[in-house]
């Protein structure tokens, strides 16, 4: 009889995937648009915005998945013994990371919510003005810093687990279909890294600085 843990495992994997792993590649499209200037950016906002039922698909589609894979992440984190020091295989190395990098996107994921969707709930900035937060953000040294790190974790993370996603759910099963994931895995990885540097960089952008109406004239 297979024990609890073994389920957990197998719903934190999914959960990494569908939806957490697509809710990521949407924010990376959607800070994407920023590469095409402010009003591109908040177009993409306002088209989310009006989805339907937008507040109960982020709740059950988003949070609640990503609080239980992260909460469980955390504690498989925590249980974990790797042995890098003691064999150096790329795999396990990459195990590592994985672990490491869990931490860090789940610390850099919480404060770039604090700093975004907990300001817009709370009034502090209005939906239209992300991108001058963004701007604010990306403009101080330390802290497009600290992006970029949470941004090559949370990417690395995601990647990783894709590759032991196709392993656990039986997917990739011998060597070679698993060497072929791990260069599809690890070219995605290069390219969502690359496409949230170049978003990153846009908002660096004297556009962003100024609020969207004043470029719009409304």
């Amino acid at each position: 009889m297979m024990s609890n843990s073994y389920y957990f495992r197998k719903i934190h994997s999914l959960l990494g995937v569908i939806p957490v792993g697509f809710f990521l590649i949407e924010h990376l499209l959607t800070n994407y648009e920023a590469t095409k200037g402010p009003e591109a950016f908040l177009d993409q906002i306002n088209w989310l915005n009006d989805l339907p039922l937008r507040l109960i698909l982020e709740i059950v589609g988003i949070y609640l998945p990503l609080l239980y894979h992260a909460v469980y992440g955390l504690y498989v984190a925590y249980q974990s013994r790797n042995n890098v020091s003691s064999y150096g295989y790329f795999r396990n190395t990459m195990f590592m990371l994985q672990r490491v990098t869990g931490v860090l996107t789940f610390l850099f994921i919480a404060w770039h919510l604090f700093e975004t969707r907990i300001q817009v709930a709370l009034g502090n900035v209005a939906h239209e003005n992300l991108g001058n937060t963004m701007h604010d953000i990306t403009t101080n040294p330390v802290l497009f810093t600290v992006y970029l790190v949470g941004i090559v974790s949370a990417t690395f993370h995601f990647c990783n687990g894709l590759w032991s996603f196709f392993v656990s759910w039986g997917i990739t099963i011998g060597p070679r279909s698993q060497r072929f994931s791990t260069y599809i895995t690890l070219g995605l990885f290069v390219l969502m890294t690359v496409m949230f540097i170049m978003s990153l960089t846009a908002f660096t952008d004297t556009q962003f600085s100024v609020p969207v109406e004043a470029h719009t004239g409304h």
